[in-house]
């Protein structure tokens, strides 16, 4: 994809978990994982908590080396790069975590935690750099009032809307945004989504939206990747993927969101009860890792893994994908 901002191919990420005996343990976070944004879209992603999802982010952060694949920074590679180039990474791509408050130093007023991006890229002078604090915190819908104030005298959603502020102070192309709103509350949660939403429409950012919650990310995304132990099984668009998955275990996620009214026409539908354990990550099964979890599951599933194929506009990890009866997810 030529306009893509930001690329992944085929991403590892392996950590040591030790020995068992003389065998050296491997815990398979990440495998395989490939994916791309373009600038001014939200790609969603979503899956189980241990996943991989924060470490695929911090992975494109390089706050962690990949173990192999290739990581794409506006067609720049940027998978091995040192020094003053990840200086340039990290301005160009930047991260909102899940707790305010702890990415937040409890001693730093909010003008200085906004203005520490500007000083250490050397942008504007000290002056200047309040300035562009205020100006940033009214683009968040917070203002002047709050500059000399610390992180304990701001709410959780507030306190986000510094984060995102200090995110945007160095003009990224890209925002990791982690799980952003899951600690905050369900009122605030929309407020800050509808945030992301006009930031987006007024910046033409693109977004890397990392998720548990497939109702939520539905408000945002373009495009949306189901994770599932360390590998991306389905990747749509988002109204695609509402209309219709391929994947079961996308089903599952769909069969568990919450419905507004349980009683009207068209709204009842039946919970999909994923039974056994999710495997290890450091003994990943033969064939297909959701295998032992999966409703429709046959002898090819435990001996082959499953190939990622194209079809119908879409990306499925499944031996069956297009053949399983999976209705709409309404």
């Amino acid at each position: 994809m030529t306009d893509a901002v930001l690329e992944v191919h085929d991403l590892f990420k392996h950590y040591s978990a030790g020995r068992a005996g003389l065998r050296l343990q491997i815990v398979h976070a990440l495998e395989g994982v490939s994916l791309s944004i373009r600038t001014g879209e939200t790609h969603a992603l979503v899956g189980e908590s241990g996943c991989g999802k924060s470490t695929l982010a911090r992975c494109i952060m390089r706050l962690e080396p990949a173990t192999r694949g290739t990581i794409l920074i506006a067609g720049r590679d940027i998978t091995h790069l040192r020094g003053p180039g990840l200086r340039d990474v990290h301005k160009r791509v930047q991260i909102v975590f899940q707790d305010p408050y702890s990415s937040l130093n409890p001693r730093r007023t909010i003008a200085k935690t906004i203005a520490d991006p500007l000083r250490l890229y050397a942008i504007g002078e000290r002056k200047g750099r309040r300035a562009r604090a205020e100006a940033l915190l009214r683009r968040v819908g917070l203002g002047a009032a709050f500059l000399d104030r610390l992180p304990r005298d701001l709410s959780g959603g507030q306190r986000q809307r510094v984060a995102i502020a200090r995110a945007l102070a160095v003009e990224p192309q890209v925002l990791i945004c982690d799980e952003p709103v899951s600690a905050l509350d369900v009122s605030v949660q929309a407020q800050v989504i509808n945030l992301l939403k006009r930031l987006q429409r007024e910046l033409g950012i693109a977004y890397l939206f990392i998720s548990h919650n497939l109702g939520l990310v539905q408000q945002i995304a373009d495009r949306i990747s189901v994770m599932y132990l360390g590998r991306i099984v389905e990747l749509a668009d988002a109204a695609a993927l509402r209309q219709r998955p391929m994947h079961p275990y996308t089903e599952a996620l769909f069969s568990a969101m919450p419905v507004v009214d349980p009683d009207a026409a068209g709204s009842r539908k039946r919970r999909i009860v994923l039974s056994g354990e999710v495997p290890s990550a450091i003994g990943l099964p033969s064939g297909c890792a959701f295998a032992p979890r999966c409703r429709y599951r046959q002898e090819i599933c435990d001996r082959e893994p499953p190939p990622f194929k194209e079809i119908e506009g879409r990306r499925v990890r499944c031996h069956f994908a297009g053949e399983l009866p999976i209705g709409a997810a309404g």
